[in-house]
């Protein structure tokens, strides 16, 4: 018997700004040109997941422009905080599942076969990501919900170091905590992390 599978499409770090450049690239170019591949080759998607650095200076401008922008994409969007991000202003100007926390922009979504899991790993003030009392909370909670279902795991910061100073500096902290955390629990089948790029 095949097992179906649920499609995805998994973006990150786009670094969105209205007008302008960033470190010389033009990042509405670039993004229109991953929604232009998306919608003529992978429009059976189940959904895109934007794992972090929405808009490159977190502004109402940046966020409103991002979102006219993403509405020409034909899947929905699942977006996340990453250290450049506003929650507030994310919240204000991209829509969220209605499973999101109220303090932090994280949520999980059913599959037909599997579920995702999008932890907030933003630290207000930082380029650091955190996993603090609270998110180790929920992220248990939501593991042992369905234990026997395949779980895969979004976020932003990696909890480990890669190897790459000058990110490795930046990753999570207390990342040892969340790996401890995630090893209890085996339904969760692949991290997919952001801020690498």
């Amino acid at each position: 018997m095949a097992l179906y599978m649920t499609k995805l499409i998994w973006l990150s770090d786009p670094h969105f700004v209205a007008s302008g450049t960033v470190q010389g690239h033009d990042p509405r170019v670039r993004l229109q040109a991953a929604i232009d591949f998306i919608n003529a080759h992978h429009s059976d998607a189940t959904a895109c997941v934007i794992s972090g650095d929405l808009a490159n200076h977190g502004t109402a401008e940046g966020y409103v422009a991002l979102s006219n922008q993403l509405n020409t994409l034909s899947l929905p969007v699942l977006p996340m905080a990453g250290n450049h991000d506003d929650r507030a202003l994310l919240r204000d100007h991209l829509a969220l599942p209605d499973s999101a926390m109220p303090d932090f922009i994280q949520y999980a979504q059913n599959l037909p076969n599997s579920r995702i899991l999008c932890l907030d790993t933003h630290k207000l003030g930082a380029h650091s990501g955190q996993f603090c009392a609270a998110r180790a909370a929920w992220l248990t909670d939501q593991l042992t919900q369905q234990p026997e279902t395949p779980t895969y795991l979004f976020m932003h910061h990696p909890p480990a170091s890669l190897g790459l100073p000058m990110q490795d500096q930046d990753r999570m902290e207390n990342g040892d905590a969340f790996l401890d955390l995630i090893a209890q629990h085996a339904n969760v089948k692949h991290l997919f992390l952001g801020h690498v790029h």
